[in-house]
């Protein structure tokens, strides 16, 4: 017999409540988001136009008042456009600094609306319905306050604060030294110079004897108020900014990492480069499985698939989302199957195809066939110049023998900037990492000419992590050393499989040079072609497309598409295509490995070029 426990009569009118109020505080939320935007957008009106500029200008001087942030000044459009990226954001210091703004010009509006006595205040209409609308915006505030969780870094008041004390001073000194090469006055001291620099970047009119001893042109004053501008910029950005992951890969973490790898690391290709250690890494509650990632612009940028169990993939994506979301971070993920996409997509991301992956199975490939002519007489052409491979994992090669050839790989590097981040290991060379396999490549004499480097892809696969080679070699020296591998993987290796470069938007090359392609596609596939000139992308799909590969989908996920040209330009940094200007390296944070790291063999720091 079934028993049924009946709620007290005043329980289900308070889930009422509790369920009600759950659907209105996102909309709340929301609305005040809107009001900063309309508001921002006033307030440019105002600024760009004069007639309604001299309109806000009344309304919001002598016995009127405007509704909150309502001004015709470019400082209040500023802050009011950071205050809405920030309020959709859910940041709670934003939250903060509007409920005690807005609620302090609220609780003025009412005093002055109910002062006694000789009040101008309340005859005015304009002055109600500034009071009305400030007011529902403070009551939105506080009943969406449980929807702004987003934390900032805690040293973000302390950080603003030195911001603008230094950027003070230092507009000051800059003005100071305007002011004395172009005042046309007499007996301005240093005091005087900088004070008045000081005065208008705070906006603050300068004192009577400050204005009796400079005179400065009008471009001067611009200029001290540009910088004000700036100073202003830099301060907001630094007291709403979202906290620095700064939590890196551990030898605890890399260590269950492996243990994943192991189980589960031949499902995907990508799975050995997520013990890169600048990433983070969170776990499924059951440890099964892993979502690493690295924080670059306020982006939680993942790649690859999660490590582990795709049954415990959702725990690890769940704490990962829910990580993200505290800290303002907007999730992304770069590289991802279609796999892990569909899992991901349950969690409320979107996909874009980014481009395709190209696999070899190897006992599908051959040289033989017309199709392969090229590729066989580059090959022939090559092996008859007295080129040998040698085909070795990382555990065989002596320590000064890989010394050397980490000398090698630093010199034949093209260029500074390191790229790589979704498809590359970022070292090369350190014994954790022994069952990598290295491929050289010698000339007749003997001497070393290129090299390629391969990370695990579970027991019978390899994806390719580093390429380097002498620039005075001949051409198809790298196809080369690909087939020596493909052809003799089965057997020295016991290889079954085989990952190459990424081949970005290939399905636009692809079918862009179709008959029958339509207009749209015929253009697009040009604007890439012209960026190939200087990132690639075209070649590296012809350069792949001639193993006659499997092509496996990438995808990139987001959540939000206004957040695309946040996630394009953190990818961009992170695979090493944009350097962001940084601080000297004396000053930057250093990230300490345990002493078991430390302890490690120390060899020259090669780095890699990645694929792709």
């Amino acid at each position: 017999m079934s028993t049924t426990t009946k709620q007290p009569p005043a329980a289900a009118p308070a889930a009422a409540r509790s369920g009600f109020l759950a659907r209105l505080r996102p909309l709340a939320a929301d609305a005040t988001v809107w009001y900063l935007r309309l508001i921002a957008l006033l307030n440019l009106v105002a600024v760009l136009l004069a007639p309604f500029r001299r309109q806000v200008r009344h309304h919001s001087s002598g016995e009127f008042f405007t509704p909150y942030l309502v001004t015709n000044g470019l400082a209040a459009m500023v802050l009011s456009l950071f205050l809405a990226v920030a309020m959709r954001r859910r940041k709670r210091a934003a939250w903060i600094f509007n409920i005690g703004l807005g609620g302090l010009t609220f609780a003025a509006y009412v005093v002055a609306l109910g002062w006694p006595g000789d009040n101008h205040y309340n005859v005015h209409g304009f002055n109600y319905f500034s009071t009305v609308l400030t007011g529902l915006f403070v009551l939105a505030l506080l009943v969406g306050r449980k929807e702004f969780v987003s934390k900032g870094d805690r040293s973000n008041p302390a950080m603003a604060v030195v911001t603008f004390a230094g950027g003070l001073a230092l507009g000051g000194l800059i003005g100071s030294v305007l002011v004395g090469i172009n005042n046309t006055l007499p007996d301005a001291g240093f005091g005087d110079r900088f004070g008045y620099a000081v005065a208008r970047m705070v906006t603050i009119t300068p004192s009577e004897h400050v204005q009796d001893v400079i005179n400065v042109p009008t471009w001067v004053n611009a200029f001290i108020n540009a910088m004000s501008a700036v100073l202003f910029l830099l301060v907001l950005y630094v007291a709403f900014r979202s906290p620095r992951g700064k939590e890196l890969l551990t030898v605890e973490d890399e260590q269950k990492l492996r243990v994943l790898l192991d189980r589960q690391g031949e499902r995907d290709s990508l799975g050995y480069f997520a013990l890169r250690r600048d990433k983070a890494v969170i776990f499924s509650p059951t440890g099964k499985a892993a979502v690493t990632y690295r924080v670059v612009g306020g982006v939680s940028l993942a790649s690859g698939d999660p490590i582990g169990d795709p049954e415990a993939w959702p725990g690890a994506i769940e704490l990962w989302l829910a990580e993200a979301r505290e800290h303002a971070w907007a999730p992304a993920v770069m590289g991802a199957s279609e796999e892990a996409g569909v899992i991901y997509a349950r969690h409320g991301l979107d996909a874009l195809e980014l481009g395709d992956e190209a696999i070899v199975e190897l006992d599908e490939f051959s040289l033989d066939g017309r199709a392969m002519r090229v590729v066989r007489q580059a090959y022939n052409r090559v092996k008859r110049a007295g080129y040998t491979i040698r085909i070795r994992r990382h555990e065989a090669i002596p320590e000064e023998e890989m010394a050397e050839l980490l000398t090698k790989a630093d010199r034949w590097r093209d260029g500074q900037t390191e790229r790589g981040f979704s498809m590359a290991l970022g070292r090369l060379g350190d014994p954790d990492d022994g069952r990598c396999v290295m491929l050289e490549c010698h000339d007749a004499a003997g001497e070393l000419r290129a090299l390629l480097s391969f990370v695990p892809w579970g027991p019978k696969g390899l994806s390719l992590d580093l390429m380097r080679r002498d620039r005075e070699t001949e051409n198809g020296l790298m196809e080369f050393m690909v087939i020596e591998l493909l052809e003799k993987g089965p057997e020295e290796l016991q290889l079954e499989r085989v990952s190459l470069n990424f081949a970005m938007f290939r399905s636009v090359f692809e079918r862009g040079s179709k008959l029958g392609a339509g207009p749209v596609l015929r253009l697009w596939r040009t604007v890439l072609g012209f960026f190939s000139r200087w990132w690639q992308i075209e070649s590296l799909y012809r350069a792949n497309a001639k193993y006659r590969p499997i092509w496996e989908p990438r995808y990139l996920l987001f959540e939000k598409s206004g957040e695309l040209p946040r996630i394009g330009i953190a990818s961009a940094r992170a695979e090493g295509f944009i350097t962001a200007p940084s601080l000297p390296a004396l000053f930057r944070r250093r990230h300490a490995r345990t002493a078991a790291v430390q302890a490690a063999p120390k060899l020259p720091a090669a780095e890699r070029d990645g694929k792709g």
